[in-house]
């Protein structure tokens, strides 16, 4: 059976949902962030030398990375569901989505996050001035970025409810935290489609089990 290890406010929470999808059993061993560091606990690094989350185990395999995991979830346990036919455009469309979700949407998203949260270590002393410094950072770098892909996201779900084809599939799955995210940090809700997607994945009777599953989780507002 999988266990999945999971780290409150991650991208773990995205392998719950895929599981409840599925309809997979499996086991959830919690771990929590650090208060202040925000970070993992050092007890992950004795199920991956990384220390990250998400990472499953399964039997003698160990897995790391949400797009690797889910790709293992649905080759071993998918029998074809959540991804399109083979050789089919819509095929083309989810391998792309897949990808960008940590490959380009997540990057601007994570620059501000580091861009905020710096002044909060600076030196008293040094406070004002490296909050000043992080705004403009964030003015002229993560933020210019953040819009183009929100208005980006926004067109191509004014096409489509999902993202990869007119039916729901593990790409939206995979597009849930970049978008979560930026309704969060970013602007993310005032784009009407991207807030109609997000409506739409929080309902799905999977995702709210998998929030039973995982516990707090504070992008689900």
């Amino acid at each position: 059976m999988i266990t999945v290890h999971h780290l409150n406010n991650s991208r773990s929470q995205r392998v719950l949902w895929l599981l409840e999808e599925l309809g997979c059993r499996y086991e959830v061993k919690r771990y929590e962030r650090d208060t202040k560091t925000m970070l993992a606990p050092s007890a992950l690094k004795a199920i991956h030398p990384l220390g990250k989350s998400p990472v499953i185990s399964d039997g003698d395999n160990t897995i790391a990375e949400t797009g690797a995991i889910i790709e293992y979830v649905l080759e071993r346990y998918g029998s074809g569901r959540l991804v399109p036919p083979a050789g089919s455009k819509e095929k083309m469309r989810y391998t792309y989505w897949l990808h960008y979700a940590e490959g380009s949407a997540m990057t601007p998203l994570l620059l501000k996050l580091i861009f905020t949260r710096i002044p909060m270590n600076a030196p008293g002393l040094m406070k004002g001035i490296v909050k000043t410094v992080m705004a403009k950072a964030q003015e002229r770098l993560s933020d210019p970025q953040i819009r183009m892909h929100l208005d980006y996201w926004d067109t191509e779900l004014s096409k489509s409810e999902w993202f990869a084809s007119d039916q729901f599939t593990a790409a939206d799955i995979m597009m849930s935290f970049p978008l979560e995210a930026a309704a969060a940090r970013a602007d993310g809700k005032s784009r009407p489609m991207i807030k109609a997607f997000l409506d739409r994945i929080h309902t799905r009777r999977a995702y709210q089990d998998a929030l039973k599953k995982g516990g707090p989780y504070d992008y689900a507002s």
